[in-house]
């Protein structure tokens, strides 16, 4: 347990600082995996917008310093990869 004042403030700052992270990153995710999800069922409209969601999450978290920048343009460009891939197959 912490004993010094300053340590006691650090284990606040960084409890707070932890939900928030869990909040913005397990909502990236989640909108990844619907993203995902509706682009194997081969629905190009709701695939398109459900991918559009994601990646408004992941540059979310990004811009707050959540994920690396590098790491959401990454999943990004693998969503988008997938969905041209959908939206060529069904043209």
């Amino acid at each position: 347990m912490a004993n010094t004042k300053s340590a006691i403030k650090r284990i606040k700052q960084n409890h707070k600082r932890r939900l928030r992270n869990r909040l913005f990153t397990g909502r990236a995710r989640t909108f990844v995996k619907n993203a995902r999800s509706s682009i194997e069922e081969g629905t190009p409209a709701d695939a398109r917008t459900t991918t559009i969601a994601a990646i408004r999450a992941l540059d979310k978290a990004a811009e707050k310093g959540i994920i690396h920048k590098n790491n959401a343009a990454r999943r990004k460009s693998r969503l988008m990869r997938h969905l041209a891939q959908l939206e060529k197959s069904n043209a």
